[in-house]
């Protein structure tokens, strides 16, 4: 039985995967990523019915990838997700009411933000990690920036990282890696091109896991 907590798994992943898209093919990208050693999924509230997709991803993956909801932009937001089934809620800005309703029901909370002022006040009101966004913007200097005077807290770039910058990031001190459209592009999933997933996958799983790797204790 595996009794890694939500948080622990995305911090050992070390990759989320951000799906923008509702099309039916959502499982067959899960399972893609799965397969390239990509089992966070985070399902973003831009799509229609987000929700009902949360809930059946959930529901057919089981323990094999953890499901959470991106683009929560409210409390009323993160709470539908929550009973729809999402293990982390991400927000794209620093909302204080996502934060504290994620925190009554025990669930982990990604919070947006960009400047040290922002990335301060959503780990002071109890963000698990801080969702560098958008991290293309300042690039992985911006993150290394940020950790100079904010060393305690977890930053995760979103937006920008690809296969050419995730090392980059990660040696700035992310904690781990929001990945979109270079991982899951809409374009991709339409084309039911899950070969394709899977490959993007392992690369960007090798990246994370050659740099840990190599890293000093």
């Amino acid at each position: 039985m595996n009794h890694r907590t939500p948080l622990d798994r995305v911090l050992q992943s070390g990759i989320v995967a951000v799906i923008r898209s509702s099309d039916g093919a959502v499982l067959g990208v899960a399972e893609a990523l799965v397969a390239g050693g990509v089992d966070v999924v985070e399902i973003t509230f831009t799509v229609p019915r987000a929700d009902v997709v949360v809930a059946r991803l959930a529901e057919q993956m089981g323990d094999r990838a953890l499901v959470g909801a991106g683009t929560v932009l409210d409390a009323e937001t993160a709470r539908i997700a929550i009973l729809a089934g999402a293990k982390f809620v991400v927000t794209p800005v620093v909302s204080l009411g996502v934060i504290e309703l994620c925190r009554r029901y025990g669930v982990p909370v990604f919070c947006g933000a960009f400047t040290p002022t922002e990335v301060l006040t959503a780990w002071q009101a109890g963000a698990d990690i801080v969702k560098v966004f958008p991290a293309e913007i300042g690039g992985p200097a911006h993150l290394k920036a940020l950790r100079g005077p904010l060393p305690q807290i977890r930053l995760m770039p979103t937006g920008g990282v690809n296969l050419q910058t995730a090392a980059e990031f990660l040696r700035a001190g992310a904690c781990a890696l929001g990945v979109g459209g270079a991982l899951v592009d809409e374009r991709t999933i339409a084309a039911r091109e899950f070969e394709r997933i899977t490959s993007l996958a392992r690369q960007f799983t090798e990246i994370v896991q050659t740099f840990r790797f190599a890293k000093p204790t």
